[in-house]
């Protein structure tokens, strides 16, 4: 089976081809064609990367990605079981099926926010939108103003707990556009105020400036975490190590990314980790226009191996599918000046499109905007819609083209509304 390669920029080199190079297949993004069995790859020399796959390796390589994938699931305290966000809005997703309306925030964001929950429980801790910090009271906590995120910041907010620690949680904040506030962390204790907690360190730096993109992974060591973002007015991705200690100093950087200079709006867009937390992707608005994949080594916080997927208009919002073989985005059509989801088949085999197509617009909104894309506990897709009182919904993500099953009205979110932005999960 010969596949061809599109895409632009630096091979993608992912983690697995290293381990199972005899079941190797490539990505998929636009370019020309390829074949062979196996070919090295310098992650600086703008070799090709090429492979032949049999469809026995291919479904021989899909077990062991699902056998992978199960074996490391991530904690609940990175994907909470419930989520608020927007303008008043929440989700319940505590019960089987469809998830409920939650009612009660306080939050009123134009785009990032995060929520803790209990991992234990699923009980509702906290969330912020970068700026302020509300107790599961819905109400202010009384040191819970006056963070340096910014509610306009695409991944304003993002909260890692503490390893060790069931009642210490760091809340890590981006400003809005490259601002001087840069990537910095604020620690809420959940013991304080009888539960209802309370911020009791607040705005330490971590490194200025940088994106609004953020994102954590897991470490290999399956305790610690790593807390990901964009430098601006570089190359470099930076990895900031989360400890049973605290947050260790200095981050690792790493040139793996397109530069991020220029005007303020190149700092916008989402970025995500693969389920398995060996892969990267981002979305980079205005004037980029383009997505990025890239491999992340959870043992080291390294970041290499990029591959371009470019032209995409605007493109906001990136995730990755359970099973990790489908990249989605949302972008803006040029053409009718509304959203679209753009899908990426990561792993050619003989479950992709029918029709041979590696990118396929899978979705078309009557939102003028389409924003974030979050994996929801149940597995689906969510899409926010910027305005409306709905969101999108991909109800099976792992399946290729039209299959996936994207719905426009999807969720219903009764008196709150939707914006740019979904909470931070990771």
């Amino acid at each position: 089976m010969i596949v061809p390669f599109r895409a632009t920029g630096y091979p993608f080199t992912p983690n697995w081809l290293a381990s199972y190079p005899q079941l190797c297949t490539p990505f998929r993004a636009t370019g020309t064609p390829f074949t062979a069995n196996w070919v090295p790859i310098s992650r600086t020399s703008g070799t090709t990367l090429a492979v032949r796959a049999s469809v026995k390796n291919l479904l021989l390589f899909a077990l062991l990605t699902l056998c992978s994938l199960t074996s490391r699931a991530q904690p609940t305290d990175g994907r909470p079981p419930l989520w608020l966000f927007g303008n008043r809005a929440g989700l319940d997703f505590s019960a089987p099926g469809p998830p409920l309306l939650l009612e009660g925030s306080s939050m009123n964001t134009v785009e990032g926010s995060a929520v803790a929950c209990d991992p234990a429980t699923g009980r509702l801790l906290f969330y912020t939108d970068g700026q302020r910090v509300w107790g599961a009271d819905h109400r202010p906590m009384p040191n819970g103003r006056g963070l340096y995120g910014s509610q306009n910041s695409a991944q304003s907010a993002l909260v890692v707990r503490r390893p060790g620690q069931d009642s210490l949680w760091y809340v890590f904040t981006t400003d809005f556009q490259g601002g001087n506030q840069g990537l910095r962390y604020s620690v809420v204790s959940t013991a304080r105020r009888g539960g209802l907690g309370d911020v009791i360190e607040k705005n330490t730096l971590v490194f200025a400036p940088v994106a609004e993109k953020l994102t954590a992974v897991r470490h290999a060591n399956g305790r610690d975490v790593w807390v990901v973002a964009h430098r601006w007015q570089s190359t470099d991705y930076l990895s900031v190590l989360v400890t049973a200690d605290g947050v260790q100093s200095p981050p690792v950087f790493s040139s793996a990314g397109t530069a991020l200079v220029g005007p303020g709006r190149q700092a916008i867009g989402y970025l995500r980790a693969s389920p398995d937390g060996r892969h990267l992707a981002a979305a980079l608005w205005r004037d980029a226009n383009k997505f990025e994949v890239l491999d992340f080594d959870p043992a080291t916080g390294a970041v290499f191996g990029r591959v371009t997927l470019a032209p995409y208009n605007r493109a906001y919002g990136v995730e990755f599918s359970a099973d990790g073989s489908k990249l989605y985005g949302t972008c803006q059509d040029t053409a009718t000046n509304r959203g679209v989801v753009w899908q990426f088949d990561l792993r050619p085999g003989p479950d992709s499109a029918p029709d041979g197509q590696y990118n396929n617009v899978v979705g078309h909104s009557a939102a003028k905007e389409l924003g974030a894309l979050l994996r929801g506990p149940d597995g689906r897709l969510y899409v926010a819609r910027h305005g409306g009182r709905k969101l999108a919904v991909i109800s099976t993500p792992n399946a290729a083209g039209e299959a996936c099953g994207y719905v426009d009205d999807g969720v219903e979110l009764g008196k709150g509304s939707s914006r740019l932005g979904l909470p931070n999960g990771w």
